[in-house]
């Protein structure tokens, strides 16, 4: 999808207010949108704006790192960055990141690229932001990159919640279910983590670097990037110490109730085999001294017997229960 946007200043009471507008060709100052592009709208960008072919592919690429690259023929720049997206899947939702490439053309416009639609341009693209102009294309790409440490934060509360809630569902039961929740929100985090700190040395790059133009409020506002990004690595890593520890507890809370069952089970076996011993002894194919008619016809030896593996089991019972074994 190729979109083009221009910021338009409109009078309004008396003061120029910046109005975002959608236009169909390229113009000076324009801003490219290309998310899942076609080879076409590829070539066309690439053909208007004199760019390096690669400039537009490298973000399409899921696997590809934030990182900085600068065409020394055009001087074009071209800054890669991690933003973070929800994947629904069968009714699962996966915290994922996905590369957002932003090239500056130079004297022309600015292009994101991304391999799917991106909803942290959403805000822009709908006029949302405050003081956004497509012209000033070192404030855009910091607009920008704070939107994404915005979003780094909002996803990581709602890791914190669904965090909360799978922990008091295993309060109750522990559950296969909500165990692997957590273990799907420990790799969400650790992704969160990875990128973060990629595009961590992104902006400290732009920062000490010449690359960009910067004013003063500008440099201000990539100061305030970095200190957001900062803050989302510093909860991602925060929570992710939580799940570990979560996980750790729960592990030797099912490795201690299975040790318990295991010792009621020993327990319970040892009961049961106790008077299976003495009736086995009367079982046996010999004769005894007191066999006999008289014997056979007696209720009382068959009373006492069964009397004595009742008191047996009764003493095994209170001797595993004084151990805590049941």
């Amino acid at each position: 999808m190729l979109e083009i946007y221009k910021t338009e200043l409109k009078e309004i009471n008396g003061r120029m207010v910046p109005e975002l507008k959608r236009i169909d060709e390229i113009e000076t100052d324009c801003w490219i949108n290309l998310y899942a592009p076609t080879e076409a709208e590829l070539l066309r960008v690439e053909k208007e704006l004199e760019l390096p072919p690669e400039f537009l592919r490298y973000p399409l690429d899921e696997e590809e790192r934030p990182r900085i690259d600068l065409d020394d023929d055009t001087q074009s720049l071209l800054i890669i960055a991690d933003f973070p997206f929800i994947r629904r899947e069968d009714n699962n939702t996966k915290y994922e990141t996905m590369p957002l490439g932003i090239v500056i053309a130079p004297h022309r416009c600015i292009i994101t690229v991304s391999l799917r639609e991106n909803g942290v341009l959403d805000a822009f693209r709908n006029n949302r932001t405050r003081d956004f102009i497509t012209g000033y294309r070192t404030r855009f790409t910091f607009q920008i990159m704070f939107a994404g440490a915005k979003d780094y934060l909002k996803y990581l509360r709602f890791i914190d919640k669904t965090i909360d809630t799978a922990e008091r569902q295993l309060s109750k039961s522990i559950s296969n279910k909500e165990l692997f929740k957590l273990m799907q929100l420990g790799k969400s985090l650790i992704y969160f983590s990875t990128s973060l700190k990629s595009n961590e040395a992104v902006l400290e790059r732009l920062m000490r670097s010449k690359l960009m133009k910067k004013y003063e409020e500008d440099e201000d506002l990539l100061e305030d990037v970095i200190i957001e990004h900062r803050q989302a690595l510093e909860m991602a890593n925060i929570y992710s110490s939580i799940i570990n520890g979560t996980m750790d507890a729960y592990a030797s809370i099912i490795s201690n109730n299975v040790n318990q069952i295991m010792k009621f089970m020993a327990a319970m076996t040892i009961v049961i085999s106790a008077p299976t011993a003495i009736t086995s002894f009367f079982g046996q194919n010999i004769p005894f001294p007191f066999d006999g008619a008289a014997f056979i016809a007696n209720p009382w030896p068959f009373i006492a017997i069964t009397v004595s593996c009742l008191a047996l089991i009764a003493l095994t019972i209170v001797w595993f229960s004084r151990r805590k074994m049941f």
